[in-house]
């Protein structure tokens, strides 16, 4: 199991992938606003998408796990 994180402090612009979804290494899977930049959440690791654990429009801190990979 692999969780990614949140690497800055901003709000969830856009979720790119479902529950169930295959991800590859350097996939984007969230994307965040902060500063009215729009920064990549990439995997670090392949495998099936289990949790997502955001919403589009949360806030969220720089640590935060975002995305739950099986």
């Amino acid at each position: 199991m692999a969780e990614i994180e949140a690497h800055i402090t901003g709000t969830v612009w856009k979720i790119e992938v479902s529950v169930g979804d295959q991800v590859e290494e350097g996939d984007t899977v969230v994307i965040l606003e902060s500063m009215k930049m729009e920064m990549p959440v990439e995997a670090e690791d392949s495998g099936t998408v289990a949790e997502i654990l955001c919403e589009e429009g949360q806030a969220v801190q720089e640590g935060d796990v975002l995305v739950v990979l099986e």
